[in-house]
């Protein structure tokens, strides 16, 4: 993908750029981005009608190398079909250890294995969940007494 995107007539590369501002036009559409070249300083005007935004390929977890085990490029290894990582009882999901799919929905998806994978292994090590279900949402904690806008979570 990225050799047809370079190779592209219609695609311009704007290397060691970042988009500064994004402003709409007269009929409140798209209008144009402001980009500054980070080395430079340098800003350009671009009058655009359509953005695709990426954040990012470079995972989150350098807070982590030598703790659990990383690939070559950073992503959090886990189990083949699982979400455990080399550490018993820690698992990871989403984009720290997605390093093909990389989309909300996936992230969403192994974020709901994870905390599966993490019930039972609770409850495999003597940590029962609280009155048969996984956790007990305590109606009147401190969290909501200090105004917090969601019930709190606990667990046994």
């Amino acid at each position: 993908m990225q050799k047809r995107a370079l190779e592209h007539p219609k695609i311009t590369v704007l290397w060691d750029s970042a988009v500064e501002e994004a402003y709409g036009n007269e009929r409140n559409m798209l209008g144009g981005v402001k980009v500054r070249n980070v080395k430079t300083g340098e800003l350009t005007d671009l009058p655009i009608s359509g953005l695709f935004f990426a954040i990012g390929h470079e995972p989150a977890t350098k807070f982590l190398d030598g703790q659990l085990k990383l690939d070559e490029a950073g992503y959090i290894v886990t189990a083949p079909d699982s979400t455990a990582t080399s550490i018993e009882g820690v698992f990871a999901a989403g984009d720290v250890q997605d390093h093909v799919w990389r989309q909300a929905i996936t992230a969403a998806g192994t974020g709901c294995m994870a905390a599966l994978e993490a019930e039972r292994f609770l409850e495999a090590h003597g940590h029962a969940a609280v009155d048969g279900g996984p956790a007990a949402i305590e109606e009147d904690s401190a969290a909501d007494k200090a105004g917090a806008k969601e019930p709190a979570l606990v667990a046994a």
